[in-house]
């Protein structure tokens, strides 16, 4: 699994593995799953991360 924080754009993105992303399915707002071609997840994305966690949260984490 890769973990990638964007300050830029306020992204977290969870990538499951390395399979074809095919498909994509905002399933809540701000929250996106990736598929592949059989359908299973690959990725999951969350859009405005900095107002859904907090600062110390990614620290104890170790994603910042």
């Amino acid at each position: 699994m890769k973990i990638t924080i964007d300050k830029e754009t306020d992204t977290l993105y969870f990538r499951f593995d390395e399979s074809k992303k095919v498909e994509s399915e905002e399933v809540r707002p701000g929250v996106t799953l990736d598929f592949d071609d059989k359908d299973s997840v690959v990725g999951v994305e969350f859009l405005n991360v900095s107002s859904r966690a907090t600062q110390k949260s990614f620290q104890i984490c170790n994603f910042s």
